[in-house]
């Protein structure tokens, strides 16, 4: 499902992320304070800007309120990071993703307001890309382009439902294999349409990024029905 996301900071982090987006199909704004920079990348993505990311007027002049989801890739600049981060938060963008140098940083854009906080040294941004739009996963590995395999711990709202139920297995819905279940200790492999699952069992799935999208789209609207 195609999205506007905005990459803030072009590092070879922000570089990165912001051009596998965009290979990807998603509407792709950049902002970076450099213009030969901006330049350098303008071709590859839907829209480059030579901009100042902690200035909220700009902010709003270039309507980062109405995208789905804004990334926080600056780098060593602590106080930008999170200077960017609240206003961001401030202006009320749906999803806020910020990028940080250690536990601390971390911790502060936890506190202020970032949805999710990736670890640059720890995590390519060809990987993380994949983590943008597929906000439930806590992992994601690459088979084919726009294909992969994720890892997603059941919360406490879907304890007990079948995966036939869900509309998992390639049979379902949304065209997405459970290929295992681990439970603790136990592993359960090529589990079947009838096995359930429980809250914090860890199913490992592969399908399109569409297709996953589609089923997590489902799975949170299930959490909602529940309240």
């Amino acid at each position: 499902m195609k999205k506007q996301i905005a990459v803030i900071g072009l590092g070879r982090f922000g570089v990165s992320l912001a051009t596998t987006l965009a290979a990807e199909g998603h509407d792709v704004l950049a902002i970076d304070k450099d213009e030969a920079i901006v330049q350098n990348v303008a071709s590859q993505l839907t829209h480059a800007v030579q901009a100042d990311a902690v200035n909220e007027t700009v902010l709003r002049e270039l309507g980062i309120a109405d995208f789905d989801i804004a990334v926080v890739a600056i780098g060593s600049a602590i106080e930008s990071s999170v200077l960017s981060t609240i206003l961001l938060k401030k202006l009320g963008v749906d999803y806020i993703i910020s990028r940080a140098n250690d536990e601390l940083h971390g911790s502060i854009l936890e506190k202020i307001g970032a949805d999710s906080v990736v670890y640059a040294e720890r995590q390519m941004g060809t990987r993380v890309a994949h983590g943008v739009t597929l906000t439930d996963v806590s992992d994601y590995m690459t088979i084919t382009p726009s294909y992969g395999v994720v890892k997603y711990k059941i919360p406490p709202h879907l304890d007990g439902q079948s995966l036939s139920s869900l509309e998992i297995g390639r049979s379902g819905k949304w065209e997405v294999a459970a290929l295992l279940i681990q439970r603790e200790n136990e592993v359960i492999v090529t589990p079947d349409q009838s096995d359930t699952v429980k809250t914090d069992d860890v199913l490992i799935m592969s399908g399109s990024d569409d297709g996953l999208e589609n089923l997590f789209s489902a799975l949170r609207e299930k959490k909602e029905e529940e309240k």
